[in-house]
Formats: structure tokens, C-alpha cells, sequence
């Protein structure tokens, strides 16, 4: 038996209207300095506004919100206690918002005891996710992200409870997003939906789902890239591509890039979708070497193959991801980012460690035996085609 869950989703053209609706009498935003110095809070202020409610602003939210940061927010959650709670941002305001819910409601928990084998009972507020960016789909999953500085790591963890109530999918805010960020979202989104695709938990409800959000990242993404503002079609595909990709991981579960991004992201300050994206065509061609990673399919569904070799497929799709990243400026290797090789074998034990212990590589359809994960790293330094 498995479960199929989704927030509600309002997306399209005026999605903010909807805020006017809620009932409640306090909302609480949470979200990040540089959105709160745009128009993006005052948007959203005014609609909450105008369904009467009073509104308060946690704008404090880093790139990979520390858990201090949602320790910060749920103080003042408490002495607020909103009906609802507002994520407007990127992933990472997401899983702040999300963190700051759950600690809200449960402080007798650590972050990294928030899991999905047990019920958390959620019943003070709700929350309402609202991306900025059209990549991370954690406007539609269970999941948080959070980082440790301390230890220079991510955890991950989730629960049913924590997918949002609303999601509201409003393409307008992400028409001025820079290429740079438009990138790597979108190539976050192409990897989640990729992972879904070929996780061990993936089902026909997830697979649907992942096959359409690959396909608009394809036609979609470069089109966002290059013509930015001026392609509201691009913006918008874009917009449901990373939700869609969200839903179908957030119910089938991601891999190894995921594992191998969180770690190298955590230590090394990269950009999370970045990070993960950089690993995917390694662990793709890891995962190819073994048989049966279901990438032909994936490759014959975006129509860039007609044949039925599942191996010659995976090839095909491999290189076609390589030219998706190297078209839109994006590091294939970790020499690329400006990472030395002596760098990375300082850290490689700590990466490895990090890696293994991460819940993503559970879903993984290759697992790594012996020394594997530490290869990986290093033909990821070099840009070496995997082949082992």
C-alpha cells in the first residue's frame, strides 16, 4: 500500500488573488531579505491584508536556512501564533516556513527527529507556500532541508504533515528571475524529476508525472534561460514544471544525485539545485552501467529516440542532459566550480560519510558498494565519464 498526496494548488495567472479568501484572523510571512526588499512582500501583505488579517514578516531566511534561523522564526511564531504560516520565496524560505511549522507545533522535537514513521498532529495553523523560483517543488512535497554550520552539513527530513495546505503557483513571480538562478532551479527540477522517475519507490501516479515535468524542463528551460522576462510562456511551463516534479518526487522518493548534491552543497556553499544537477549525468551513467535505470524510457518519452534499446537510451539521454547544462553555462565538473582536486580529497571522507547517511540515496537504483561513492566524487573533479 502507498499513498498518493498533494497541497491544493492554485496556479496560473493572478494564483495571489486567492489569499484574499482565506479566513483567519493573523498570517505570519516568512521569506528572505532580498524578496522583502522587492515588491514580493508587500504583494503578498496586501492581499492577506485585504482578507483581514494581520500580517507579520520573518525575512531572515539564508540561502540553506540554518537551524538557528528556524529556531529564530518559531520564537516569534509563538508569540504570534498565526492561523496561518506563509512560505514565499525559494526552496529555501520553503523549508524554513516548513521547519518553523513543525517546531512550532511539536517543540518537544529535534529537527532531526521530525520523520514520516509517526504523526506529528499538526493542528495550531496551516501553511501556504508560494515559490519564487521554478525549481526546488518544495510548494508540493513533505520534505525539509535544513543546514547544520556547525558541522557543515544538510539534514533532510520530512513528513506527510508538513506538505503545505495551499500551494499557490503564480508564474509572474518568477518572470525577473537572473539566468543564473533560472538555471540552476530548473535544472533542480529536471533532476527531481528524473530521480522520481527512476527511484525505487516510484509508482504510475509519480512516473506521470515526472515523464511531463522532464519534458516542459526540455522545450521550457532554455527558452526561460535565454529570453527571460520577455517569454512568459517559458516562465509559466517552468512554473508547473517544478511543481509537477515536486509532486512526483515527493511521492516516489529522489537518488544519489540528491545524496552526493547535499553533501558537496553543504560543505563546499553550493547552490543546492547547482549542486545536485552537477552529479546527475555521473549517477545517471553509474546507474546505466548496471542495467535497467529506465532512462530509455525517459529519453523516448522527450522523443529524442524512437528505438527500444534501453542501454543506447540512457546514452542518448545522459548526453542530452550534458548539452541541456553546457547550454545554459552550467559547471560540469567540480574543477569548473573553482574547487581544487586537494580541496576536495581534504573532504572526500566527510563527503563520503555525509553522503551515505543521507535518506535520499535509500531510493537509489544502484547503490554504491566499497570505495564507489569516493570514485564518484573523483571523476566528478575531473569531468570523467563514469565507467564502472
Amino acid at each position: 500500500m502507498w499513498f498518493f498526496s498533494s497541497p491544493q494548488i492554485i496556479f496560473g495567472e493572478d494564483a495571489l488573488d486567492h489569499l484574499e479568501e482565506l479566513p483567519g484572523k493573523r498570517a505570519f510571512i516568512v521569506t528572505d531579505p532580498v524578496l522583502d526588499s522587492l515588491d514580493f512582500t508587500a504583494r503578498v501583505r496586501g492581499h492577506l491584508t485585504a482578507a483581514g488579517m494581520e500580517v507579520q514578516v520573518f525575512a531572515e531566511v539564508e540561502p540553506d536556512p540554518s537551524i538557528q534561523t528556524v529556531r529564530r522564526g518559531v520564537a516569534q511564531i509563538a508569540a504570534f501564533q498565526p492561523d496561518w504560516i506563509v512560505g514565499l520565496g525559494g526552496g529555501s524560505s520553503l523549508d524554513a516556513a516548513k521547519g518553523m511549522w513543525a517546531l512550532y507545533e511539536r517543540p518537544d522535537l529535534e529537527p532531526e527527529e521530525i520523520s514520516p514513521v509517526f504523526d506529528l498532529k499538526l493542528h495550531k495553523c496551516k501553511l501556504v507556500a508560494i515559490p519564487t523560483t521554478s525549481g526546488t517543488g518544495s510548494e508540493a512535497t513533505m520534505y525539509v532541508v535544513l543546514s547544520d554550520p556547525e558541522q557543515r552539513r544538510k539534514i533532510s527530513v520530512g513528513n506527510r504533515e508538513l506538505i503545505p495546505t495551499l500551494a499557490l503557483i503564480d508564474p509572474s513571480l518568477t518572470s525577473q528571475l537572473p539566468p543564473r538562478v533560472t538555471a540552476d532551479t530548473g535544472l533542480d527540477a529536471l533532476t527531481h524529476a528524473v530521480e522520481a522517475y527512476t527511484a525505487n519507490f516510484r509508482n504510475d501516479y509519480s512516473d506521470a508525472l515526472a515523464l511531463k515535468a522532464a519534458e516542459l524542463v526540455f522545450c521550457y528551460l532554455p527558452r526561460a534561460y535565454e529570453q527571460g522576462h520577455t517569454d512568459s510562456e517559458a516562465r509559466e511551463k517552468m512554473a508547473n514544471a517544478a511543481t509537477l516534479a515536486g509532486l512526483a518526487f515527493g511521492n516516489s522518493l529522489v537518488g544519489m544525485a540528491h545524496a552526493l548534491g547535499h553533501s558537496f552543497g553543504g560543505y563546499f556553499k553550493i547552490p543546492h539545485g547547482r549542486a545536485v544537477s552537477l552529479f546527475l549525468p555521473y549517477v545517471m551513467e553509474y546507474t546505466a552501467n548496471a542495467g535497467g535505470s529506465r532512462y530509455g524510457e525517459i529519453a523516448r518519452h522527450l522523443r529524442l529516440t524512437d528505438g527500444d534499446d534501453e542501454q543506447r537510451g540512457a546514452r542518448i539521454l545522459i548526453d542530452a542532459t550534458r548539452s541541456l547544462e553546457e547550454r545554459l553555462g552550467q559547471p560540469t565538473s567540480i574543477a569548473a566550480m573553482g574547487i581544487s582536486p586537494a580541496a576536495l580529497e581534504e573532504a572526500l571522507e566527510t563527503l563520503c560519510a555525509h553522503a551515505l547517511s543521507d535518506s535520499a540515496i535509500l531510493a537509489a537504483p544502484r547503490m554504491p558498494a566499497g570505495d564507489e561513492l569516493e570514485r564518484l566524487f573523483l571523476y566528478a573533479m575531473e569531468g570523467k565519464e563514469v565507467d564502472f
